[in-house]
């Protein structure tokens, strides 16, 4: 995306706009009285500042808004967005606290233009569904990827916002320093198998929207690279061939962790 926020309608009374850094999805739910609520906020702060202006300019106000987890590119903010509460789950906001020195690290070298300061403040969730004036909200707590990690799922517009999960572009990403990364994966897949019945549209925090069909072809596929890994077997995913240098690293590391645990 450019300084220019265009926001795509992909369910009744929700937005996402896509910016060019890994894909990043940025997803706008629509409430009450012209509030909304803005999950995951990216990138760059130019980027930020276009989507709070085009927020302003279709009469929308932020309310709330909410981390899928701890990591840089899901914590940002800006002060064009205001001061409404952000939430994410408590131990995702404990670990923004913990690793905040790490993540502005990260930020700062992944790329020009970020605004790490507002990286830590995220407010511990109370319960499993989000309170503010809008549609309900669920919230999904899983421990795959990253500590406290969170799907959101919206049962009146039938959206799961999946957070760094289901992507078309990145193969599965476990969290390395879990007790047990591989199984924390699995688990949130049944997860998501399971609410997939009540789902039209899934969003995932680096990708493309997908449908229905798109959200059990994902499943099936992290299912599948996941099977290989443990086994020790050759993986062919096309996001693999066609993915960045990193994103293959991040294979090898994964390799060699489940390799090294055997």
């Amino acid at each position: 995306m450019t300084a220019d926020a265009t926001l795509e309608q992909v369910a009744d009374g929700v937005l996402v706009v896509t910016h060019p850094f890994c894909t990043t999805t940025t997803t706008v739910v629509l409430g009450d009285d012209g509030g909304c609520l803005v999950v995951d906020p990216a990138v760059t702060a130019a980027e930020i500042d276009a989507l709070a202006a085009e927020l302003a300019r279709r009469g929308l106000r932020v309310v709330a808004g909410f981390s899928t987890h701890p990591h840089w590119d899901h914590l940002l903010w800006r002060d064009a967005l205001g001061d409404a509460p952000r939430h994410a789950t408590a131990v995702a906001a404990r670990t923004a606290e913990e690793r905040l020195a790490e993540n502005q690290g990260k930020a700062g070298e992944a790329l020009a233009g970020v605004d790490g300061g507002p990286l830590g403040g995220v407010t511990a969730l109370v319960g499993e569904v989000l309170a503010w004036a809008g549609p309900r909200v669920e919230v999904v707590e899983h421990g795959a990827h990253a500590p406290g990690h969170a799907a959101l799922v919206l049962p009146d517009a039938r959206v799961l916002i999946a957070g760094d999960m289901l992507s078309d572009v990145e193969v599965p990403l476990p969290d390395h320093r879990a007790a047990d990364p591989l199984g924390d994966y699995d688990r949130a897949l049944d997860r998501f198998a399971a609410l997939a019945d009540g789902v039209d549209v899934v969003v995932p925090g680096h990708g493309t929207v997908g449908d229905r069909d798109e959200l059990d072809r994902r499943i099936a596929a992290d299912r599948r690279y996941l099977e290989h890994v443990r086994a020790g077997r050759a993986v062919h995913d096309l996001r693999l061939v066609d993915g960045p240098d990193w994103l293959r690293r991040e294979h090898e590391e994964l390799v060699a962790l489940v390799g090294g645990a055997g």
